[in-house]
């Protein structure tokens, strides 16, 4: 028994990825991944807290304080800086790489 295999039919227009607009957006990408490193530095500072309490007989006590919602929310800052990066890299790609296949 013979079996005919479904083929999909190829399509009639090239497909639209070299579009140079795409470097533009990949600039905005980079600018706000740069300002959320940014705000995830002075997230994570506020998330450090110097305790100093003094006692008679010249006793002093230094301890650090780590409030953890600052800390995760500068890390998610910086996880989403980097996804922005790697998704800027995607279309500067898209943007210079990507070109229609000439006739021959």
């Amino acid at each position: 028994m013979a079996t005919e295999e479904l083929v999909a039919p190829p399509p009639t227009e090239p497909g639209q990825l070299h579009k140079p607009w795409r470097a533009f957006v990949a600039l905005g990408e980079l600018v706000v991944a740069a300002v959320a490193v940014w705000f995830a530095f002075d997230l994570w500072s506020r998330g450090v807290a110097k305790v100093v309490e003094h006692y008679p007989n010249n006793i002093t006590l230094e301890s650090t304080r780590w409030i953890g919602s600052w800390m995760a929310l500068a890390i998610l800052l910086g996880t989403v800086a980097a996804v922005l990066v790697v998704d800027a890299a995607r279309q500067v790609i898209l943007a210079v790489r990507a070109r229609p296949r000439r006739g021959k």
